[in-house]
């Protein structure tokens, strides 16, 4: 080989020797959440956060460090992209005008109402907006997504990070536990099954448990949910742009913040693969391959977000971001059923 060939793989070599042992943890912890969440049953995320919080110490690693920050950041992202291919603009369009305004203003006064929460609890403006964010939209999709447009400087990188982890905890577990008991909420208040698809695909946080209570209740229930959980999804391009923009202004009277980018690149990338969905560009096997990319990425995403908290740290955050995080549901559900009914 000549030397000039060989100085072109050189870059390239030297990136994957440093990248490549922390994505590689990231995606076996990623991995083993996965299995065990197929053959004991829970949530995948949290057992990815779990596992990557056991492995914390690799966070120091001078190996590993690199790879699990590329997991967090850009990883994540090209996740949330991929996303899109799981929406079309006619599946937004079969569900109405009046289904689509509720899901606009649900996400609007969740997100609203719950900065006035946070202010309330006397919580940092960032984790208010990155928590009500998360509940309002998708749930940890939407919290990694968020997170990554808020301003950070050196001394609030560690914070925002451990607040992302708390709330991508709260909403998985919140999730779960709204999975059992809205169908059982349903059921006793005798709501038809198309009104229960978009109760519970407006108010449930995770998209695999919205599919799981949907179709606890019947087919057309599981297939109304998921087309208006796909709706909230879609809510994710504005919100996080407004939030970037919010934040962003607020920038000139800190010193060491980055500024993040005024729309991030992974929104466009969003769209376009919403746009490839909705005109059925791409093979259906190719749609679900990259699919599966996505939700691979998103879980790899999470566990190296685990690697890089401390259990110790997150308790001492408190009780009030977990009674917001709550209190944020509560509201999202009370107005979505108030509406419905």
């Amino acid at each position: 080989m000549s030397a000039q060939l060989t100085a072109q793989f050189l870059p390239l070599t030297h990136r994957w020797n440093l990248y490549a042992p922390g994505v590689m943890v990231s995606f076996m912890i990623a991995a083993s959440a996965y299995y065990i969440s197929s053959r004991l049953g829970g949530p995948v995320m949290l057992y990815a956060l779990l596992f990557g919080m056991a492995l914390n110490f690799l966070s120091d690693s001078d190996r590993c460090q690199p790879g699990i920050r590329l997991s967090s950041k850009t990883i994540l992202r090209l996740g949330v992209a991929l996303l899109g291919l799981q929406i079309t603009w006619l599946d937004v369009a079969a569900l109405g005008l009046s289904t689509i305004e509720l899901v606009i203003a649900a996400v609007t006064l969740t997100i609203i109402g719950g900065v006035f929460l946070g202010r309330l609890l006397k919580l940092d403006k960032s984790y208010s907006v990155l928590s009500a964010g998360a509940v309002a939209i998708c749930g940890a999709s939407a919290a990694l997504a968020i997170s990554s447009v808020l301003p950070v400087d050196k001394e609030d990188s560690e914070k925002l990070e451990s607040q992302t982890l708390l709330v991508v905890v709260g909403v998985t577990a919140l999730s779960t536990i709204a999975m059992v008991l809205y169908p059982v909420l349903i059921n006793a208040i005798g709501l038809d099954d198309k009104t229960a698809g978009v109760f519970l695909g407006a108010t449930i946080h995770d998209v695999a448990q919205v599919i799981g209570a949907g179709y606890m209740i019947s087919d057309e229930t599981g297939q109304v949910a998921a087309v208006v959980k796909l709706l909230r999804v879609a809510c994710l391009v504005p919100v996080v742009m407004i939030i970037g923009l919010i934040f962003r202004s607020e920038l000139d009277a800190r010193r060491g913040s980055k500024r993040p980018p005024v729309i991030p690149f992974f929104l466009f990338g969003f769209l376009a693969f919403v746009g490839l969905a909705s005109i059925e560009v791409l093979p259906e096997s190719m749609a679900i391959f990259l699919s599966d990319v996505s939700r691979w990425f998103l879980i790899a995403a999470v566990a190296a977000l685990g690697m890089k908290t401390s259990l110790k740290k997150l308790f001492t955050i408190g009780y009030a971001p977990v009674l917001a995080l709550a209190l944020q549901t509560c509201l999202l559900a009370v107005f979505v059923l108030a509406v419905l009914i």
